[in-house]
C-alpha cells in the first residue's frame, strides 16, 4: 500500500534532502562541516528572518525549549506562560522541573491567546523575566498573535519566548521585526528534514539573562555553542547528516521563496478548511493556523478510529487529538513537503472512512470545495 504523510511532524522528507543526508560522513572538527554548519545558520537565519544568534541542537525541539528555559532563568525568577494547548503545556513541565512556578494565563484548548491578557498580567507582577509561549499550538490548530504580543513585551524588561517548532517555515514569523527575543524550532515540521535537529535563535535582549543565569547546565549552554561557533564547530558531535541534509532543506526554501512558501501554505489551509466544512464538519481552532487543520470527530463517532482507518485501509497517515481530546478531535498537517494532491488525497479518503464509520457525506463534496479553493489561487 502506497502511504501519505500529512501528520504535523514529522513530515515527508524530499528526495533532494533524502539524498544530501546519505552523503559519506564527514568528520565534525573540518572545515567541510564547519562551512556546512555555516551555510545552515546563514540559512536559518533567512527563514528566522533574524540577524541574532542562532544555535543548532542534536535534540528535537523539546530539548531546544529546556536549552531555553535553563539558559535564561535563575531559581526564584517570575516567569509567564501563555498556556494554549499541550505545548503551552509543555512549557509549564520544563520549567516546574527546574523547581520555578510559573504563572500561567491557561486558554481552553482551541482558543487563542489575548494581547490584553498578557498586557495585565505584565503590569500586576513587573518584574517577570520572561514570557514563553507558541505560534502555532500544535495540538489545537490555534495560531497565536506573536506580533501584537511581541509590541507588548517589548515595552518591558521582559523576555520574549516563542515555541515554532511546528509554525517555523509555514506561518508568518518575523524574528526581529515582531520584537521576538528567543525562537525554538526543529527539524521535522515545515524544515522537511527528519527528526533530530533543533533551533534556537537568541537575542541581545536576551543575552542578558543568559549572563546572568543561575540554573544548571552543560549540554545545553548557549555560551559553549557561541564559543564553538567562532571556530565552526559545536561543542559536541553534531548529527552530521542532518545538518547537510539541512542545507538542502534550506536551498529549496530560498529556491521557492520564504513569501511563497508561506503562502502555499495559507492555500493549502484555506482549501483544507473549505473542503471540510464542506462534509459538515466543524473546525476545532478559534484562530486556525496555517500548519495543521483541527477538525471536531461528528456526535457518535470515535475519532481514534477514523484516524486507524485512514492509515491501516487507505494508507494516508493523520493525527489523533492529544491527552484529553484525543478521539474527540483529528488532525490534517498541510505542511513543508506537502501540496495540492496531498490535500485532495487527505480529503478523499476523510470522505472514504467518514462514510464507512455511518457518517453521511456526499462523494466528493469536500474534494470539490478544496479544488474551488486551488482554482482561486
Amino acid at each position: 500500500m502506497k502511504k501519505y504523510l500529512l501528520t504535523p511532524g514529522p513530515t515527508p522528507v524530499p528526495e533532494r534532502v533524502l539524498l544530501a543526508s546519505a552523503q559519506p560522513i564527514i568528520h565534525h572538527r573540518t572545515r567541510e562541516y564547519g562551512q556546512a554548519l555555516s551555510d545552515d545558520i546563514e540559512g536559518l537565519k533567512y527563514v528566522f528572518q533574524t540577524k541574532n544568534d542562532i544555535f543548532i541542537f542534536t535534540a528535537s525541539g523539546t530539548g531546544a525549549m529546556e536549552a531555553c528555559v535553563v539558559n535564561l532563568l535563575s531559581p526564584e525568577d517570575k516567569v509567564l506562560v501563555v498556556n494554549t494547548g499541550a505545548f503551552g503545556r509543555r512549557w509549564v513541565n520544563i520549567i516546574e522541573s527546574f523547581g520555578i512556578k510559573p504563572v500561567v494565563i491557561e486558554y481552553p484548548w482551541g482558543k487563542a491567546a489575548k494581547q490584553h491578557d498578557v498586557e495585565k498580567k505584565l503590569k500586576e507582577i513587573p518584574e517577570i523575566k520572561a514570557i514563553f509561549t507558541q505560534s502555532t499550538e500544535t495540538s489545537t490548530g490555534v495560531v497565536n498573535d506573536i506580533e501584537s504580543i511581541g509590541k507588548i513585551v517589548a515595552k518591558t524588561d521582559a523576555v520574549f519566548v516563542v515555541d515554532a517548532v511546528s509554525g517555523l517555515g509555514a506561518q508568518e514569523l518575523r524574528t526581529d521585526e515582531w520584537d521576538v527575543d528567543v525562537v525554538v524550532s526543529g527539524s521535522q515540521k515545515g524544515l522537511m528534514l527528519p527528526p533530530g535537529l533543533s533551533f534556537v535563535s537568541v537575542s541581545q535582549k536576551a543575552w542578558k539573562l543568559v549572563e546572568n543565569s543561575k540554573l544548571p547546565k552543560y549540554y545545553w549552554d548557549f555560551k559553549a555553542y557561541k564559543k564553538s561557533l567562532q571556530e565552526g564547530e559545536t561543542p559536541y558531535t553534531s548529527a552530521v547528516s542532518l545538518v547537510l541534509g539541512l542545507q538542502e532543506s534550506l536551498s529549496m526554501i530560498k529556491e521557492e521563496g520564504l513569501e511563497k512558501t508561506l503562502k502555499r501554505h495559507a492555500i493549502l489551509a484555506s482549501a483544507t478548511r473549505a473542503g471540510v466544512k464542506a462534509m459538515g464538519l466543524e473546525l476545532f481552532a478559534e484562530v486556525p493556523c496555517n500548519v495543521v487543520t483541527a477538525i471536531k470527530v461528528p456526535e457518535g463517532l470515535d475519532g481514534s478510529r477514523l484516524v486507524r482507518m485512514m492509515l491501516e485501509e487507505h494508507g494516508v497517515g493523520i493525527a489523533d487529538g492529544q491527552r484529553e481530546y484525543k478521539g474527540k478531535i483529528f488532525r490534517i498537517a498541510h505542511l513543508g513537503y506537502m501540496d495540492t494532491f496531498d490535500v485532495i488525497i487527505a480529503l478523499s479518503a476523510l470522505e472514504i472512512a467518514l462514510t464507512k464509520l455511518g457518517y453521511k457525506v456526499e462523494a466528493g463534496k469536500g474534494v470539490a470545495a478544496a479544488e474551488k479553493e486551488f482554482l482561486k489561487s
